[in-house]
């Protein structure tokens, strides 16, 4: 079977990440500041936005075209970051390294496009209002408030992405979870096509109780405090905007709000899903206690 960490470049090039949400669980910060454009401090030393962690994300695995789908009030600020110059002032103030800096960010900003959400009603909406941008190509999808790092030669995404190549499968990427923190994600269970790499999805059930997830979400070989969930990045093909279109038009919500997990249980039902085990960490930096620890951890 083929050796995920040296597969070639995916067909897969363009990436989706919703960005328009509230940030309430950042309050107050985010009453004035985006969520997406906290700093984190990457490796290199820099102070760079959440979003920028995620755009270099999506285009180390040969990633060529991105969405982000914000508010329209918001799409100034973003556009300010990505694709406009700093002021002269700021500018000449700069080192020379980081006025280079700031050329590439405009560089990577040619490969931006901006969506907007005009109503909040949910993460599946979100990714709706990409439709006609992806038309009807294979895409990733990578949360706003999540950052990664990979212990792979390839990136996270570049392991999903050829994940996808070798299965011909919509593949979600997942992550081992004990059953204390399962209710704050996605949970996904199944069969192992290739053990501890593999799996072909069976249920996918949105933050379960414990109790459920013994119940319903154990997957045979891993110990019953374990559960595979959602690591935040998704390979799609583009039939899933069928599903989330039925949804949308038919009024269908979960706690008030058109949710992707449905529709992607529909899709498994329709054409089949693959879950890949991502070599890697993931950091969700959408709640303060989780963005401190990111804070300390990921550099």
């Amino acid at each position: 079977m083929t050796d995920l960490t040296t597969s070639s470049p995916s067909k897969v090039k363009k990436a989706l990440i919703p960005a328009a949400g509230f940030g309430t669980r950042m309050f107050p910060a985010t009453k004035v500041v985006k969520k997406e454009l906290l700093p984190i401090i990457d490796r290199d030393g820099r102070a760079k936005p959440i979003i920028l962690k995620i755009v270099e994300e999506a285009v180390s695995a040969g990633i060529e075209e991105i969405g982000i789908v914000v508010q329209k009030d918001d799409v100034e600020v973003f556009q300010a970051f990505f694709q406009a110059p700093p002021k002269a002032e700021l500018l000449a103030k700069l080192s020379s390294e980081n006025q280079e800096y700031s050329q590439y960010l405009q560089e990577l900003g040619q490969r931006i496009t901006f969506l907007v959400q005009e109503q909040q009603e949910g993460f599946g909406h979100a990714v709706f209002c990409a439709k006609t941008w992806v038309n009807n190509e294979p895409f990733l999808l990578l949360l706003g408030d999540h950052v990664y790092h990979s212990k792979e030669k390839l990136s996270c995404t570049g392991q999903v992405l050829a994940a996808f190549e070798q299965t011909n499968s919509s593949v979600i990427g997942l992550t081992i979870m004990s059953g204390d923190i399962i209710h704050k994600a996605g949970c996904i269970t199944g069969v192992w096509q290739q053990p501890n790499s593999i799996l072909e999805v069976t249920k996918l059930y949105e933050k379960p109780d414990l109790e459920y997830a013994k119940a319903n979400l154990h997957v045979l070989g891993m110990p019953e405090s374990d559960f595979l969930g959602i690591f935040g990045m998704y390979a799609l093909k583009p039939e899933i905007f069928a599903h989330l279109a039925d949804e949308i038009d038919n009024n269908l919500r979960y706690k008030g709000e058109f949710q992707l997990t449905t529709c992607l249980d529909r899709l498994r039902e329709a054409q089949g899903i693959m879950g890949y085990l991502v070599k890697g960490q993931y950091f969700d930096v959408g709640m303060p206690q989780f963005y401190r620890q990111t804070m300390y951890d990921f550099s």
